[in-house]
């Protein structure tokens, strides 16, 4: 009969773990596997989904209020460089 073994141990540094089997004999193959502890998964999100949530995404309603926006802010830049 296969004979199983759950051992616990922490990782170590270079990321090695250690395990004693005290039932093996130097020299016996023994098969190993590793389960790793389930972590809250980080959701991704996409630029577009960031750039919703901003404060004031909503400011403008269409894209002819952008251009328009734009436009003062220019006029008003250039004006202010004439200034000085």
């Amino acid at each position: 009969m296969q004979s199983a073994l759950r051992i616990t141990t922490k990782v170590l540094p270079g990321k090695k773990i250690e395990i004693e089997i005290p039932e093996a004999e130097i020299g016996d193959s023994v098969d190993v596997f590793v389960i790793l502890p389930e972590k809250a998964e980080r959701k991704r999100r996409s630029a577009v989904d960031i750039l919703n949530d901003l404060p004031g995404r909503e400011l403008f309603k269409t894209p002819e209020e952008v251009d328009k926006y734009l436009q003062e802010e220019r006029e008003s830049r250039y004006i202010e460089q004439q200034k000085n």
